[in-house]
């Protein structure tokens, strides 16, 4: 099974934005290194909890620090730009660095009412072309003249470059079959709400029709994970991301807590339910439990590669998920 890495550069308490995207820096070439497949960083707005708002400007940095790892966007928000402008960007980023990149691309705002009203300069958002918005900017970055009438009279350059791969993101299935018509992968976020069904996948699978961008269909899920190397430090290590869920869910968002201080948060046995039920989109345990259970995870629902989205609140910490996890599966 393939592994690969999403990072939203968390701000974890006592953090600074910028130690944020550092660590990101650090989790790229420690992946590069390990043989994980690709890294791709997340696009979120108007928050002081993740510094991962402008993912193509992240991916140009990785992927010069970096040297066999694919590096891209997961995703990329469509709704706030342009196609010509995606298609612009992820362009010039696969002329620099033909063969590592990833457009992956996401339906959803990626912030509040505020922050979207403000990336559309006040006009108001457009949310219901996001299929044909993708499309054009497929067609633009295959040299082709789209079909929409206000950008069939312009390129985007560079031209006749390597296609960067093309993946559509979702976390309910809507987005399944819009994946294998268009011939882009699909990447479903099974951390977001652990809702993923093989009937999602296989209709993804059925759909499927080859692509410049993708000769065959290719499905990557992502999980969120904590583990260590016994289930007691996991646990331990674990508690600050469960309660900052606890708490979003409540429509309290901070910054991750420090484990000590997590540790010692008043619960009530209602909030320890809550977590104990949120387990299944936060998979926690010693290396060995989580490798079984993402092995089974794939001989059950068929998806090609596991992407781990891991928040420990130390850095060191967060580089030994990856480290046990690529010593256990590769």
């Amino acid at each position: 099974m393939r592994l690969s890495i999403l990072d939203q550069a968390p701000i974890t308490r006592g953090n600074t934005a910028a130690d944020a995207l550092k660590k990101a820096d650090e989790l790229a070439i420690l992946g590069d290194e390990l043989g994980y497949h690709r890294m791709w960083m997340a696009e979120h707005h108007a928050t002081n909890v993740f510094a991962s708002s402008a993912p193509e400007v992240t991916t140009a940095y990785l992927t010069a620090k970096t040297k066999n790892i694919r590096i891209g966007t997961g995703g990329v928000m469509m709704m706030h730009y342009s196609p010509l402008k995606l298609a612009e960007v992820f362009k010039t980023l696969s002329a620099c660095s033909p063969g590592r990149i990833d457009f992956g691309v996401g339906r959803a705002p990626g912030g509040d009412n505020y922050s979207v009203y403000a990336l559309s300069e006040g006009r108001q958002s457009m949310v219901n072309n996001m299929y044909e918005k993708f499309d054009t900017a497929l067609q633009l970055i295959n040299d082709e003249v789209p079909e929409d009438s206000l950008y069939n009279k312009t390129i985007a350059t560079p031209s006749q470059v390597i296609l960067p791969e093309a993946w559509l993101l979702g976390s309910s299935g809507n987005s399944a079959v819009q994946a294998g018509r268009r011939g882009v992968g699909y990447s479903f976020a099974q951390f977001f709400n652990g809702e993923m069904t093989r009937e999602i996948l296989d209709a993804y699978k059925k759909n499927f029709q080859p692509s410049a961008f993708m000769e065959k269909a290719e499905i990557n899920v992502s999980y969120m994970v904590t583990t260590a190397e016994t289930k007691e430090e996991a646990e331990f290590e674990a508690m600050p991301q469960d309660i900052w869920r606890l708490m979003f869910m409540k429509g309290k968002i901070g910054q991750v807590m420090t484990p000590e201080e997590a540790r010692d948060y008043p619960l009530t046995e209602m909030d320890r339910m809550i977590i104990k039920e949120n387990r299944n989109i936060h998979l926690v345990g010693d290396v060995k439990q989580i490798a079984t259970l993402l092995q089974e995870e794939q001989a059950y629902y068929g998806f090609d590669e596991a992407m781990i989205c891991s928040i420990p609140h130390s850095q060191e910490k967060r580089l030994n998920v990856y480290r046990l996890l690529a010593q256990e599966l590769f």
